[in-house]
């Protein structure tokens, strides 16, 4: 017999055991329960396997007369595990030399409790609401200053992520901005949350970082693209953004052969933010001939005639395609199925979507980097599920080596 299978004889019988005695199933891993007593006993066993190493003799053992130090009885100590408390014996040696490495000092939690408080506070629980789960799941009560010391020790992961080389060029970038509220001199003020978004030559998608402003503009932004620059990032194909102050100049200082595309999705969004719903779907079949156009010149045909119908209604609609229209014709260049891929920043949207979820729940942040720990943590939840490269990223990817030629290689 294996000791593999030794082991699983040994828990079907404690299990049978446990179920034997008239419990219910679930109580195995209920407070009390088989889980956190035998949790309980494998951490004494590896404290007191510690303690023999530490001694040169095992415990039943006797230590001779030549032996310098000696075990000295135990001191009690709880912890706060997943199971709930566990009460341990620390054993003591007489010359008070040993440091146990299971169980350090003044450790108070057992491994995989901070893993859960942190991802409690991923999905936008508040250090109360964390509080009340924990207590609820696993019967252990911990104050709130201990779990926002627990998830402050991720702002050193957080400066390292901020901080951390990136690749030298980018094929298609999309830059957005969500609101939080935040205290600042004793007042709560809005403040932006600055996302830039990337795809990589890959085709996966990468968050290049987090800003945080209470004011936007050229010079501020100027700054990002500085230091996505310090941290490698040489140039940038396609940038996608819409309405967000200061940015497009910005862009250009920083990445002058950058092209930079209205997001096409934001476009019909605020044309559509005023118009009576009895009209809403033909004008938006209207705008679709636009954007769906083959080329520029099919898609200002279609803007005259969407103006000619439109204009008396809703005239400030013509007029801000118009107004946008050197930067909504580099889709032109692309066909149908890789437009999609550059033209909408949908990608950026779906994420602030989860952020917004995850920051809900934080009426008021107390200062910005308990906002950016929030953020930071839900966004690494989300970066868990681009696993895949973009839809389509092969041909968008040929078309745009074809198209910017020398600034990205061939496959």
């Amino acid at each position: 017999m294996t000791p593999k299978t030794k082991k699983r004889d040994l828990l079907d019988e404690l299990i049978r055991e446990h179920l034997a005695e008239g419990k219910h199933p679930k109580e195995l891993l209920e407070e009390g329960g088989l889980l956190k007593q035998l949790t309980q006993e494998l951490v004494q066993k590896c404290l007191e396997a510690e303690m023999d190493t530490h001694l040169g003799y095992e415990k039943n053992e006797r230590a001779g007369k030549s032996a310098e130090n000696r075990r000295n009885g135990y001191t009690k100590k709880v912890l706060k595990s997943e199971q709930g408390e566990v009460t341990l014996g620390v054993p003591r040696d007489r010359n008070g030399e040993f440091e146990p490495l299971v169980v350090a000092k003044h450790q108070t939690r057992l491994a995989g409790l901070d893993s859960k408080v942190i991802a409690l506070y991923a999905r936008g629980m508040t250090v109360r609401d964390i509080q009340a789960q924990l207590e609820e799941m696993y019967g252990v009560e911990i104050s709130p200053t201990l779990i926002s010391n627990v998830t402050n020790a991720v702002m050193d992961d957080v400066k390292a992520w901020q901080s951390r080389p990136l690749d030298a060029v980018y094929p298609i970038m999309w830059i957005d901005a969500l609101q939080v509220k935040i205290r600042h001199d004793n007042r709560v003020v809005n403040k932006a949350v600055h996302l830039v978004l990337a795809v990589t030559e890959a085709g996966q998608k990468e968050l290049l970082g987090i800003w945080i402003a209470e004011h936007e503009g050229a010079k501020f932004w100027l700054s990002v693209f500085s230091e996505l620059k310090n941290r490698g990032v040489k140039d940038v194909l396609i940038a996608c953004a819409d309405g967000l102050a200061g940015i497009d100049e910005a862009l250009v200082a920083a990445f002058p052969e950058v092209m930079v595309q209205t997001c096409i999705v934001h476009m019909v969004r605020n044309s559509t933010k005023y118009v009576s719903y009895k009209d809403r779907k033909e004008l938006c079949a209207d705008l679709k001939n636009i954007y769906q156009a083959i080329d520029e010149k099919q898609g200002l045909d279609a803007l005259d005639v969407f103006c000619t119908k439109w204009d008396k209604k809703y005239s400030m609609i013509g007029k801000s395609w118009r107004h946008h229209w050197d930067k909504i014709i580099p889709m032109y260049l692309f066909p149908e199925q890789i437009r999609r891929t550059i033209y909408t920043t949908n990608a950026i949207e779906s994420m602030n979507m989860t952020l917004r979820k995850a920051s809900r729940n934080h009426r008021i942040f107390p200062d910005d980097a308990s906002a950016i720990k929030v953020l930071y943590l839900a966004a690494g939840n989300i970066a868990k599920k681009w696993t895949m490269p973009i839809r389509n990223w092969g041909e968008a990817r040929n078309w745009l080596a074809i198209e910017f030629k020398g600034r990205l290689p061939l496959d």
